[in-house]
């Protein structure tokens, strides 16, 4: 009889091993999706910059320091995508937020620019770009608190630990997109 007892808790505490694990695998694979969806969204983002830049390099006099700036966050950003760095990521694309702002905040003094449609167009599609990137943040980060705190809690702590499931980075964004954007001061330069 107490053989049985111990299998019996033995199976019972496999089968609980078991469902912890499954419970952890499908947190990682919701952190891996979530950041997938935010992904692609960057990388069509990136795509419609080159664009904008092009359009506003054609109004000779546009702010070309500005342009250039946008399009060196937007290698870097790109780069740290392909390195998978979360953190250097969030403050990359914090910075080509306030950069991108800038652009359309500068447009309001070429009457030419703000009325050509391609520009309208793009600055139209990167700020829905934007919304989606900011939805879709919201999620990954959320998965990625769920992630943490399982890993984290007793007793997902073992099984996390035996089988190397570490913390996800949750995608927080720079200082500069939480900034506004001083309109006055870019019109006086």
């Amino acid at each position: 009889m107490p053989f049985f007892l111990f299998v019996s808790a033995f199976v019972v505490l496999l089968f609980y091993g078991i469902l912890l694990y499954n419970g952890l695998v499908r947190l990682k694979h919701e952190v891996s999706k979530s950041w997938a969806n935010i992904d692609v969204l960057l990388k069509q983002r990136h795509d419609e910059i080159p664009k904008l830049v092009d359009v506003c390099r054609h109004y000779g006099q546009f702010e070309q320091d500005t342009l250039t700036q946008v399009m060196e966050a937007r290698a870097a950003m790109s780069e740290a995508a392909r390195a998978g760095n979360v953190g250097r990521i969030g403050e990359l694309e914090g910075q080509l937020r306030g950069l991108l702002g800038q652009i359309f905040a500068v447009a309001e003094a070429y009457p030419e620019l703000k009325a050509d449609v391609q520009f309208s167009h793009l600055a139209q599609r990167i700020s829905q770009l934007e919304d989606g990137i900011a939805d879709r943040r919201e999620l990954y980060n959320e998965a990625v608190n769920n992630n943490n705190v399982r890993i984290e809690q007793f007793p997902d702590v073992f099984v996390a630990n035996l089988f190397g499931f570490r913390t996800a980075r949750a995608l927080r964004f720079a200082e500069a997109e939480k900034r506004d954007v001083d309109v006055k001061a870019l019109f006086e330069r």
